[in-house]
Protein backbone atom coordinates (compact mmCIF):
# COMPACT_ATOMS: atom_id res chain seq x y z
CA UNK A 1 0.00 0.00 0.00
CA UNK A 2 1.34 3.42 -0.93
CA UNK A 3 1.74 6.06 1.76
CA UNK A 4 -0.54 9.08 1.78
CA UNK A 5 1.26 11.87 -0.05
CA UNK A 6 0.86 14.47 2.74
CA UNK A 7 0.96 12.45 5.97
CA UNK A 8 3.30 9.65 4.89
CA UNK A 9 0.95 7.12 6.54
CA UNK A 10 -0.31 4.12 4.60
CA UNK A 11 -3.70 3.88 6.30
CA UNK A 12 -4.98 7.42 5.63
CA UNK A 13 -8.02 7.38 3.34
CA UNK A 14 -8.36 11.09 2.54
CA UNK A 15 -7.48 14.58 3.73
CA UNK A 16 -9.23 16.53 6.44
CA UNK A 17 -12.20 18.71 5.50
CA UNK A 18 -11.52 22.37 6.37
CA UNK A 19 -14.09 25.18 6.31
CA UNK A 20 -14.44 28.65 7.86
CA UNK A 21 -18.11 29.00 8.83
CA UNK A 22 -19.43 25.68 10.05
CA UNK A 23 -19.03 21.92 9.95
CA UNK A 24 -21.17 18.79 10.26
CA UNK A 25 -19.83 15.23 10.52
CA UNK A 26 -22.17 12.23 10.64
CA UNK A 27 -22.22 8.58 9.61
CA UNK A 28 -24.48 9.26 6.58
CA UNK A 29 -23.81 11.83 3.82
CA UNK A 30 -27.47 12.85 3.49
CA UNK A 31 -27.73 13.46 7.23
CA UNK A 32 -24.59 15.57 7.04
CA UNK A 33 -26.13 17.63 4.25
CA UNK A 34 -29.33 18.13 6.25
CA UNK A 35 -27.33 19.41 9.21
CA UNK A 36 -25.35 21.69 6.92
CA UNK A 37 -28.60 23.00 5.42
CA UNK A 38 -29.71 24.12 8.90
CA UNK A 39 -26.46 26.02 9.38
CA UNK A 40 -26.79 27.72 6.01
CA UNK A 41 -30.34 28.78 6.88
CA UNK A 42 -29.06 30.58 9.98
CA UNK A 43 -29.47 27.80 12.49
CA UNK A 44 -26.81 27.02 15.06
CA UNK A 45 -24.87 23.88 15.94
CA UNK A 46 -27.67 22.54 18.15
CA UNK A 47 -30.26 23.00 15.41
CA UNK A 48 -27.98 21.18 12.97
CA UNK A 49 -27.38 18.34 15.43
CA UNK A 50 -31.10 17.72 16.02
CA UNK A 51 -31.89 17.79 12.30
CA UNK A 52 -29.01 15.43 11.48
CA UNK A 53 -29.95 13.05 14.29
CA UNK A 54 -33.53 12.88 13.04
CA UNK A 55 -32.25 12.04 9.56
CA UNK A 56 -30.01 9.29 10.92
CA UNK A 57 -32.97 7.68 12.68
CA UNK A 58 -34.57 7.28 9.26
CA UNK A 59 -31.46 6.56 7.20
CA UNK A 60 -29.49 4.41 9.66
CA UNK A 61 -32.16 2.58 11.69
CA UNK A 62 -29.64 -0.21 12.21
CA UNK A 63 -28.01 1.96 14.87
CA UNK A 64 -30.42 4.58 16.19
CA UNK A 65 -33.86 6.14 16.11
CA UNK A 66 -36.51 7.79 18.24
CA UNK A 67 -37.00 4.52 20.10
CA UNK A 68 -33.56 5.00 21.70
CA UNK A 69 -31.61 7.24 24.06
CA UNK A 70 -29.37 10.27 23.60
CA UNK A 71 -26.41 11.95 25.29
CA UNK A 72 -24.80 15.23 24.28
CA UNK A 73 -22.06 17.67 25.25
CA UNK A 74 -22.58 21.26 24.06
CA UNK A 75 -19.94 24.00 23.94
CA UNK A 76 -21.97 27.18 24.35
CA UNK A 77 -20.21 30.38 23.31
CA UNK A 78 -22.59 32.52 25.35
CA UNK A 79 -21.65 30.95 28.67
CA UNK A 80 -18.15 29.96 27.60
CA UNK A 81 -18.52 26.46 29.06
CA UNK A 82 -19.57 22.90 28.36
CA UNK A 83 -23.04 21.60 29.16
CA UNK A 84 -23.93 17.92 29.40
CA UNK A 85 -27.27 16.30 28.63
CA UNK A 86 -28.20 12.82 29.85
CA UNK A 87 -31.36 11.95 27.91
CA UNK A 88 -31.43 8.26 28.79
CA UNK A 89 -34.63 6.55 29.83
CA UNK A 90 -35.53 4.58 32.92
CA UNK A 91 -36.78 1.08 33.58
CA UNK A 92 -40.50 0.34 33.98
CA UNK A 93 -41.72 1.08 37.50
CA UNK A 94 -43.66 -2.16 37.57
CA UNK A 95 -40.64 -4.35 36.77
CA UNK A 96 -38.42 -5.77 39.53
CA UNK A 97 -35.71 -8.36 39.99
CA UNK A 98 -38.23 -10.57 41.79
CA UNK A 99 -40.48 -10.59 38.73
CA UNK A 100 -37.69 -11.69 36.40
CA UNK A 101 -36.28 -14.29 38.77
CA UNK A 102 -39.79 -15.71 39.19
CA UNK A 103 -39.85 -16.13 35.40
CA UNK A 104 -36.58 -18.11 35.67
CA UNK A 105 -34.43 -15.40 34.07
CA UNK A 106 -30.82 -15.31 35.22
CA UNK A 107 -30.12 -12.26 33.12
CA UNK A 108 -32.30 -9.85 31.17
CA UNK A 109 -32.95 -11.09 27.60
CA UNK A 110 -31.21 -9.37 24.70
CA UNK A 111 -34.37 -8.87 22.63
CA UNK A 112 -38.09 -8.74 23.13
CA UNK A 113 -40.25 -6.73 25.56
CA UNK A 114 -38.33 -7.23 28.81
CA UNK A 115 -35.22 -5.09 28.06
CA UNK A 116 -37.29 -2.11 26.81
CA UNK A 117 -36.70 1.12 28.74
CA UNK A 118 -38.24 4.56 28.17
CA UNK A 119 -36.86 6.06 24.92
CA UNK A 120 -35.24 9.39 25.79
CA UNK A 121 -34.13 10.75 22.41
CA UNK A 122 -37.19 12.86 21.59
CA UNK A 123 -37.13 14.48 25.01
CA UNK A 124 -33.42 15.09 24.42
CA UNK A 125 -34.18 16.96 21.19
CA UNK A 126 -36.61 19.26 22.97
CA UNK A 127 -34.23 19.81 25.89
CA UNK A 128 -31.47 20.82 23.48
CA UNK A 129 -33.78 23.00 21.42
CA UNK A 130 -35.29 24.85 24.38
CA UNK A 131 -31.93 25.55 26.00
CA UNK A 132 -29.75 26.35 23.00
CA UNK A 133 -31.63 26.05 19.70
CA UNK A 134 -32.84 28.86 17.45
CA UNK A 135 -35.18 27.16 14.94
CA UNK A 136 -38.52 25.37 15.29
CA UNK A 137 -38.89 21.62 15.53
CA UNK A 138 -41.04 21.77 12.39
CA UNK A 139 -38.10 23.29 10.48
CA UNK A 140 -35.64 20.75 11.88
CA UNK A 141 -37.72 17.66 11.10
CA UNK A 142 -39.02 18.79 7.71
CA UNK A 143 -36.11 17.40 5.59
CA UNK A 144 -36.28 13.97 7.25
CA UNK A 145 -40.05 13.82 6.84
CA UNK A 146 -39.61 14.58 3.14
CA UNK A 147 -37.03 11.80 2.70
CA UNK A 148 -39.25 9.38 4.65
CA UNK A 149 -42.11 10.10 2.23
CA UNK A 150 -40.22 10.23 -1.06
CA UNK A 151 -37.45 7.74 -0.28
CA UNK A 152 -33.66 7.62 -0.48
CA UNK A 153 -31.08 5.02 -1.57
CA UNK A 154 -29.68 2.83 1.23
CA UNK A 155 -25.88 2.96 1.60
CA UNK A 156 -23.52 -0.02 1.69
CA UNK A 157 -22.51 -0.39 5.34
CA UNK A 158 -26.07 0.20 6.54
CA UNK A 159 -27.47 -2.32 4.04
CA UNK A 160 -25.01 -4.93 5.30
CA UNK A 161 -26.01 -4.38 8.93
CA UNK A 162 -29.72 -4.30 8.04
CA UNK A 163 -29.49 -7.80 6.61
CA UNK A 164 -28.27 -9.23 9.91
CA UNK A 165 -30.84 -7.34 11.97
CA UNK A 166 -33.80 -8.17 9.76
CA UNK A 167 -33.09 -11.89 10.03
CA UNK A 168 -32.77 -11.80 13.83
CA UNK A 169 -35.78 -9.60 14.54
CA UNK A 170 -38.24 -11.11 12.05
CA UNK A 171 -39.83 -13.16 14.83
CA UNK A 172 -41.28 -10.07 16.53
CA UNK A 173 -44.73 -8.80 15.45
CA UNK A 174 -44.85 -5.75 13.16
CA UNK A 175 -41.07 -5.58 12.68
CA UNK A 176 -41.04 -7.18 9.24
CA UNK A 177 -44.05 -5.19 8.06
CA UNK A 178 -42.50 -1.85 9.00
CA UNK A 179 -38.74 -2.34 8.73
CA UNK A 180 -38.21 -4.47 5.61
CA UNK A 181 -39.02 -4.43 1.89
CA UNK A 182 -41.62 -7.17 1.55
CA UNK A 183 -39.79 -9.34 4.05
CA UNK A 184 -36.19 -8.65 3.11
CA UNK A 185 -33.69 -6.04 4.20
CA UNK A 186 -32.97 -3.39 1.58
CA UNK A 187 -29.79 -3.90 -0.42
CA UNK A 188 -27.30 -1.16 -1.18
CA UNK A 189 -28.91 1.25 -3.62
CA UNK A 190 -32.49 0.17 -2.91
CA UNK A 191 -34.91 3.01 -2.19
CA UNK A 192 -36.26 3.05 1.36
CA UNK A 193 -39.37 4.92 2.47
CA UNK A 194 -40.94 4.98 5.93
CA UNK A 195 -44.36 6.62 5.83
CA UNK A 196 -45.17 5.56 9.39
CA UNK A 197 -42.07 7.31 10.72
CA UNK A 198 -42.91 10.37 8.63
CA UNK A 199 -46.31 10.54 10.32
CA UNK A 200 -44.76 10.13 13.77
CA UNK A 201 -42.27 12.91 13.12
CA UNK A 202 -45.00 15.17 11.76
CA UNK A 203 -46.99 14.80 14.95
CA UNK A 204 -43.91 15.39 17.10
CA UNK A 205 -43.11 18.53 15.10
CA UNK A 206 -46.65 19.86 15.36
CA UNK A 207 -47.62 18.78 18.90
CA UNK A 208 -44.28 18.65 20.72
CA UNK A 209 -42.80 16.17 23.17
CA UNK A 210 -46.20 15.75 24.85
CA UNK A 211 -47.47 13.79 21.85
CA UNK A 212 -44.61 11.31 22.24
CA UNK A 213 -44.65 10.91 26.03
CA UNK A 214 -48.32 11.51 26.86
CA UNK A 215 -50.31 11.16 23.66
CA UNK A 216 -50.97 8.73 20.87
CA UNK A 217 -47.38 7.55 20.43
CA UNK A 218 -46.98 6.86 24.16
CA UNK A 219 -50.18 4.82 24.20
CA UNK A 220 -49.13 2.82 21.13
CA UNK A 221 -45.70 2.07 22.68
CA UNK A 222 -47.13 0.96 26.02
CA UNK A 223 -49.86 -1.17 24.45
CA UNK A 224 -47.45 -2.95 22.11
CA UNK A 225 -44.87 -3.73 24.78
CA UNK A 226 -47.45 -5.02 27.25
CA UNK A 227 -49.22 -7.19 24.67
CA UNK A 228 -45.85 -8.88 24.07
CA UNK A 229 -45.42 -9.54 27.80
CA UNK A 230 -43.41 -6.46 28.77
CA UNK A 231 -43.89 -3.94 31.55
CA UNK A 232 -43.33 -0.47 30.08
CA UNK A 233 -46.44 1.59 30.77
CA UNK A 234 -47.95 4.93 29.85
CA UNK A 235 -47.01 6.31 33.28
CA UNK A 236 -43.35 5.43 32.68
CA UNK A 237 -43.36 7.47 29.49
CA UNK A 238 -45.33 10.37 30.99
CA UNK A 239 -42.93 10.74 33.92
CA UNK A 240 -39.77 10.76 31.81
CA UNK A 241 -37.45 13.76 32.00
CA UNK A 242 -33.90 14.19 30.73
CA UNK A 243 -31.24 15.68 32.96
CA UNK A 244 -28.64 18.40 32.45
CA UNK A 245 -25.41 17.28 34.10
CA UNK A 246 -21.93 18.69 34.64
CA UNK A 247 -19.30 17.06 32.40
CA UNK A 248 -16.20 15.75 34.18
CA UNK A 249 -12.62 15.89 32.94
CA UNK A 250 -9.07 14.69 33.26
CA UNK A 251 -5.99 16.50 32.01
CA UNK A 252 -3.87 14.65 29.46
CA UNK A 253 -0.60 16.33 28.48
CA UNK A 254 -2.11 19.81 28.81
CA UNK A 255 -5.43 18.97 27.16
CA UNK A 256 -8.65 18.62 29.18
CA UNK A 257 -10.64 15.60 28.04
CA UNK A 258 -14.34 15.80 28.95
CA UNK A 259 -16.93 13.07 29.39
CA UNK A 260 -20.35 12.72 31.00
CA UNK A 261 -20.59 11.03 34.41
CA UNK A 262 -22.37 7.67 34.89
CA UNK A 263 -24.79 6.05 34.18
CA UNK A 264 -22.61 6.10 31.04
CA UNK A 265 -19.11 4.68 30.66
CA UNK A 266 -17.39 7.92 29.68
CA UNK A 267 -15.18 8.12 32.76
CA UNK A 268 -13.49 4.89 31.62
CA UNK A 269 -11.80 7.08 28.99
CA UNK A 270 -10.49 9.37 31.72
CA UNK A 271 -9.32 6.46 33.85
CA UNK A 272 -7.42 4.95 30.93
CA UNK A 273 -5.78 8.25 30.00
CA UNK A 274 -4.70 8.80 33.61
CA UNK A 275 -3.02 5.38 33.52
CA UNK A 276 -1.28 6.14 30.20
CA UNK A 277 -0.04 9.67 30.93
CA UNK A 278 3.02 8.77 33.08
CA UNK A 279 4.47 6.82 30.15
CA UNK A 280 6.40 8.23 27.18
CA UNK A 281 4.01 6.90 24.58
CA UNK A 282 5.25 9.12 21.76
CA UNK A 283 8.67 7.46 22.06
CA UNK A 284 7.07 4.01 21.78
CA UNK A 285 5.50 4.84 18.42
CA UNK A 286 2.07 4.03 16.93
CA UNK A 287 1.38 0.32 16.58
CA UNK A 288 4.34 -0.65 18.76
CA UNK A 289 3.92 -3.68 21.05
CA UNK A 290 5.01 -1.57 24.03
CA UNK A 291 2.22 0.97 23.48
CA UNK A 292 -0.42 -1.64 22.63
CA UNK A 293 0.44 -3.72 25.71
CA UNK A 294 0.16 -0.65 27.94
CA UNK A 295 -3.15 0.33 26.32
CA UNK A 296 -4.62 -3.15 26.78
CA UNK A 297 -3.55 -3.40 30.42
CA UNK A 298 -4.93 0.09 31.19
CA UNK A 299 -8.22 -0.92 29.58
CA UNK A 300 -8.43 -4.05 31.74
CA UNK A 301 -8.01 -2.00 34.92
CA UNK A 302 -10.52 0.67 33.94
CA UNK A 303 -13.11 -1.88 32.83
CA UNK A 304 -12.94 -3.77 36.13
CA UNK A 305 -13.91 -0.53 37.86
CA UNK A 306 -16.54 0.04 35.20
CA UNK A 307 -18.07 -3.34 36.00
CA UNK A 308 -18.06 -2.68 39.74
CA UNK A 309 -19.00 0.99 40.13
CA UNK A 310 -20.71 2.51 37.06
CA UNK A 311 -24.49 2.85 37.50
CA UNK A 312 -27.32 5.36 37.89
CA UNK A 313 -26.05 7.90 40.46
CA UNK A 314 -29.63 8.53 41.62
CA UNK A 315 -29.55 5.06 43.22
CA UNK A 316 -26.21 5.19 45.00
CA UNK A 317 -23.16 7.24 45.90
CA UNK A 318 -20.73 6.75 43.01
CA UNK A 319 -17.07 7.66 43.65
CA UNK A 320 -16.61 9.51 40.34
CA UNK A 321 -14.05 12.08 41.55
CA UNK A 322 -11.94 9.39 43.16
CA UNK A 323 -12.09 7.11 40.13
CA UNK A 324 -10.76 9.82 37.78
CA UNK A 325 -8.15 11.19 40.18
CA UNK A 326 -4.39 11.08 39.56
CA UNK A 327 -3.82 9.51 42.97
CA UNK A 328 -6.09 6.61 42.17
CA UNK A 329 -4.48 6.14 38.75
CA UNK A 330 -1.04 6.03 40.39
CA UNK A 331 -2.21 3.30 42.72
CA UNK A 332 -3.88 1.26 39.99
CA UNK A 333 -1.07 1.80 37.49
CA UNK A 334 1.31 -0.09 39.74
CA UNK A 335 -0.58 -3.26 38.78
CA UNK A 336 0.55 -3.03 35.16
CA UNK A 337 3.40 -5.43 34.41
CA UNK A 338 5.33 -4.22 31.32
CA UNK A 339 6.47 -7.76 30.64
CA UNK A 340 3.30 -9.78 31.03
CA UNK A 341 -0.39 -9.67 30.18
CA UNK A 342 -2.71 -9.88 33.19
CA UNK A 343 -5.08 -12.83 33.15
CA UNK A 344 -7.30 -11.39 35.85
CA UNK A 345 -7.28 -8.03 37.65
CA UNK A 346 -9.27 -6.83 40.67
CA UNK A 347 -11.49 -3.79 40.67
CA UNK A 348 -10.10 -0.95 42.72
CA UNK A 349 -11.22 0.63 45.98
CA UNK A 350 -11.60 4.35 45.22
CA UNK A 351 -13.24 4.89 48.62
CA UNK A 352 -9.88 4.22 50.20
CA UNK A 353 -8.64 7.49 48.69
CA UNK A 354 -11.33 9.43 50.60
CA UNK A 355 -10.74 8.11 53.92
CA UNK A 356 -15.83 3.24 46.90
CA UNK A 357 -24.52 0.01 18.06
CA UNK A 358 -24.87 3.59 17.75
CA UNK A 359 -24.50 6.78 15.77
CA UNK A 360 -22.21 9.63 16.63
CA UNK A 361 -22.41 13.09 15.09
CA UNK A 362 -20.82 16.44 15.71
CA UNK A 363 -21.63 19.95 14.53
CA UNK A 364 -20.09 23.42 14.76
CA UNK A 365 -21.39 26.84 13.71
CA UNK A 366 -20.13 30.27 12.69
CA UNK A 367 -20.38 31.67 16.24
CA UNK A 368 -18.22 28.89 17.69
CA UNK A 369 -20.87 26.66 19.29
CA UNK A 370 -20.10 22.94 19.03
CA UNK A 371 -22.14 19.82 19.73
CA UNK A 372 -20.96 16.28 20.47
CA UNK A 373 -24.00 13.98 20.26
CA UNK A 374 -24.43 10.23 20.42
CA UNK A 375 -27.65 8.25 20.02
CA UNK A 376 -28.49 4.57 19.92
CA UNK A 377 -31.01 1.75 20.13
CA UNK A 378 -28.42 -0.79 21.40
CA UNK A 379 -27.69 -4.07 19.60
CA UNK A 380 -28.32 -2.56 16.20
CA UNK A 381 -32.05 -2.15 15.69
CA UNK A 382 -32.87 -2.69 19.35
CA UNK A 383 -35.42 -4.91 21.05
CA UNK A 384 -37.47 -5.85 17.98
CA UNK A 385 -40.51 -4.20 19.57
CA UNK A 386 -41.97 -2.17 16.67
CA UNK A 387 -45.26 -0.54 17.70
CA UNK A 388 -47.83 -0.67 14.85
CA UNK A 389 -48.00 2.42 12.70
CA UNK A 390 -45.06 4.30 14.26
CA UNK A 391 -42.15 3.32 12.00
CA UNK A 392 -39.42 2.79 14.59
CA UNK A 393 -38.04 0.08 16.89
CA UNK A 394 -37.76 0.45 20.66
CA UNK A 395 -34.38 0.15 22.35
CA UNK A 396 -33.26 -2.74 24.56
CA UNK A 397 -31.01 -0.85 26.98
CA UNK A 398 -32.51 -2.67 29.94
CA UNK A 399 -30.43 -5.69 28.95
CA UNK A 400 -27.50 -3.95 30.60
CA UNK A 401 -28.99 -4.15 34.10
CA UNK A 402 -27.62 -6.75 36.47
CA UNK A 403 -29.93 -9.08 38.40
CA UNK A 404 -27.47 -9.29 41.29
CA UNK A 405 -29.16 -7.43 44.17
CA UNK A 406 -25.78 -6.39 45.58
CA UNK A 407 -24.57 -4.78 42.34
CA UNK A 408 -24.85 -0.98 41.91
CA UNK A 409 -26.26 -1.60 38.43
CA UNK A 410 -28.95 -3.99 39.65
CA UNK A 411 -32.38 -3.52 38.08
CA UNK A 412 -34.71 -1.37 40.15
CA UNK A 413 -38.01 0.30 39.21
CA UNK A 414 -37.52 3.67 37.53
CA UNK A 415 -33.73 3.31 37.26
CA UNK A 416 -31.45 4.18 34.35
CA UNK A 417 -29.32 1.24 33.16
CA UNK A 418 -25.59 1.31 32.68
CA UNK A 419 -25.05 2.92 29.27
CA UNK A 420 -22.33 2.39 26.67
CA UNK A 421 -22.83 5.48 24.47
CA UNK A 422 -20.51 8.40 25.25
CA UNK A 423 -19.91 11.75 23.52
CA UNK A 424 -16.42 13.19 23.94
CA UNK A 425 -14.96 16.70 23.98
CA UNK A 426 -11.50 18.21 24.49
CA UNK A 427 -10.61 21.75 25.51
CA UNK A 428 -7.22 23.42 25.76
CA UNK A 429 -6.53 26.46 27.93
CA UNK A 430 -10.27 26.75 28.50
CA UNK A 431 -11.10 26.97 24.78
CA UNK A 432 -12.88 24.36 22.65
CA UNK A 433 -10.53 22.20 20.59
CA UNK A 434 -12.18 18.92 19.63
CA UNK A 435 -15.68 17.44 19.53
CA UNK A 436 -15.43 13.72 18.82
CA UNK A 437 -16.80 10.25 19.40
CA UNK A 438 -16.33 6.61 18.48
CA UNK A 439 -19.37 4.33 18.16
CA UNK A 440 -19.60 0.70 19.11
CA UNK A 441 -20.55 -0.57 22.59
CA UNK A 442 -17.54 -1.57 24.71
CA UNK A 443 -15.29 -0.31 21.91
CA UNK A 444 -16.19 3.29 22.65
CA UNK A 445 -13.83 4.07 25.57
CA UNK A 446 -11.03 2.10 23.90
CA UNK A 447 -11.65 3.90 20.62
CA UNK A 448 -11.74 7.35 22.16
CA UNK A 449 -8.45 6.72 23.98
CA UNK A 450 -6.80 5.55 20.76
CA UNK A 451 -8.00 8.71 19.01
CA UNK A 452 -6.65 10.95 21.78
CA UNK A 453 -3.28 9.19 21.74
CA UNK A 454 -3.08 9.34 17.94
CA UNK A 455 -3.72 13.08 18.00
CA UNK A 456 -1.70 14.17 21.01
CA UNK A 457 1.10 11.63 21.39
CA UNK A 458 1.62 10.66 17.75
CA UNK A 459 0.77 14.00 16.15
CA UNK A 460 -1.67 12.65 13.57
CA UNK A 461 -4.18 14.94 11.91
CA UNK A 462 -7.90 14.52 12.49
CA UNK A 463 -8.49 12.16 9.58
CA UNK A 464 -5.41 10.04 10.16
CA UNK A 465 -6.25 9.63 13.85
CA UNK A 466 -9.52 7.94 12.87
CA UNK A 467 -8.20 5.94 9.93
CA UNK A 468 -5.36 4.37 11.93
CA UNK A 469 -5.86 0.65 12.65
CA UNK A 470 -7.40 -0.07 16.05
CA UNK A 471 -7.46 -2.80 18.62
CA UNK A 472 -10.53 -3.94 20.55
CA UNK A 473 -9.92 -5.89 23.76
CA UNK A 474 -12.89 -8.05 24.72
CA UNK A 475 -13.56 -10.25 27.72
CA UNK A 476 -13.33 -7.78 30.60
CA UNK A 477 -15.83 -8.01 33.43
CA UNK A 478 -19.15 -6.39 32.57
CA UNK A 479 -21.81 -4.50 34.55
CA UNK A 480 -24.13 -7.50 33.98
CA UNK A 481 -21.88 -9.80 36.05
CA UNK A 482 -19.67 -11.49 33.45
CA UNK A 483 -16.15 -11.75 34.91
CA UNK A 484 -12.74 -11.74 33.20
CA UNK A 485 -10.84 -14.86 34.19
CA UNK A 486 -8.45 -15.52 31.29
CA UNK A 487 -7.16 -12.13 30.23
CA UNK A 488 -9.67 -11.65 27.44
CA UNK A 489 -8.92 -11.41 23.73
CA UNK A 490 -7.15 -8.71 21.71
CA UNK A 491 -8.81 -8.24 18.31
CA UNK A 492 -6.68 -6.30 15.83
CA UNK A 493 -7.58 -4.68 12.53
CA UNK A 494 -5.44 -5.17 9.48
CA UNK A 495 -2.57 -2.71 9.29
CA UNK A 496 -0.54 -3.68 12.35
CA UNK A 497 2.98 -4.99 11.81
CA UNK A 498 3.09 -8.76 12.18
CA UNK A 499 6.13 -8.57 14.44
CA UNK A 500 4.15 -6.43 16.89
CA UNK A 501 1.36 -9.02 16.89
CA UNK A 502 3.85 -11.78 17.66
CA UNK A 503 5.43 -9.77 20.48
CA UNK A 504 1.99 -9.27 22.04
CA UNK A 505 1.51 -13.04 21.94
CA UNK A 506 4.86 -13.49 23.67
CA UNK A 507 3.68 -11.13 26.42
CA UNK A 508 0.75 -13.46 27.03
CA UNK A 509 -2.04 -11.79 25.06
CA UNK A 510 -4.54 -13.94 23.24
CA UNK A 511 -4.89 -12.54 19.71
CA UNK A 512 -8.30 -12.91 18.08
CA UNK A 513 -9.48 -12.52 14.53
CA UNK A 514 -9.47 -9.33 12.51
CA UNK A 515 -13.27 -9.41 12.44
CA UNK A 516 -15.21 -7.49 15.04
CA UNK A 517 -16.37 -4.04 16.07
CA UNK A 518 -13.78 -1.28 15.78
CA UNK A 519 -16.12 1.67 16.00
CA UNK A 520 -17.15 4.52 13.77
CA UNK A 521 -15.58 7.92 14.27
CA UNK A 522 -16.51 11.51 13.54
CA UNK A 523 -14.73 14.63 14.74
CA UNK A 524 -14.59 18.39 14.38
CA UNK A 525 -11.62 20.40 15.62
CA UNK A 526 -11.38 24.16 15.92
CA UNK A 527 -7.98 25.40 14.75
CA UNK A 528 -6.74 27.75 17.52
CA UNK A 529 -4.48 29.62 15.09
CA UNK A 530 -6.87 30.23 12.19
CA UNK A 531 -10.29 29.74 13.73
CA UNK A 532 -11.25 27.37 10.90
CA UNK A 533 -12.95 24.05 11.49
CA UNK A 534 -11.30 20.76 10.55
CA UNK A 535 -13.59 17.77 10.08
CA UNK A 536 -13.13 14.03 9.69
CA UNK A 537 -15.32 10.96 9.09
CA UNK A 538 -13.66 7.61 8.79
CA UNK A 539 -13.96 4.87 6.20
CA UNK A 540 -15.53 2.26 8.52
CA UNK A 541 -18.92 3.91 8.05
CA UNK A 542 -20.82 5.47 5.16
CA UNK A 543 -20.35 8.94 6.63
CA UNK A 544 -19.18 12.36 5.59
CA UNK A 545 -17.73 15.49 7.11
CA UNK A 546 -18.70 18.67 5.26
CA UNK A 547 -18.41 22.39 5.90
CA UNK A 548 -19.17 25.73 4.33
Amino acid sequence: MAADRTTGLEFVTRSEVIAPNGMVATSHPLATQIGLEMLKKGGNAVDAAIAANAALGLMEPTSNGIGGDLFAIVWDVGSGKLHGLNASGRSPRSLSVDTLLAQNHRRIPKRGPLPVTVPGAVDGWFELLEKFGSMTMCDLLKPTIAYARSGFPVTEVIAHEWGHEAAELACWPDFTDQMTLAGRAPSAGDTWTNHNLASSLEMIAESGREFFYHGQIAQAIANHVQVQGGFLGIDDLASHQGEWVEPVSASYRGYDVWELPPNGQGIAVLQMLNLLEPHDISAMGPGSPQYLHLLIEAKKLAFEDRARFYADPAFGDLPVEALISREYASERGSLIDPGSAARQVPHGDPAALRGGDTIYLTTADREGNMVSLIQSNFRGMGSGMTPPGLGFVLQNRGELFSLDRNHPNCLEPGKRPFHTIIPGFITRDGAPWLSFGVMGGDMQPQGQVQIVVNLIDFGMNLQAAGDAPRINHTGSSSPTDDVMTDGGTVNMETGFDQSAVEQLRQLGHRIGTQEGIYGGYQAIAKNPRTGAYHGASESRKDGQAAGY
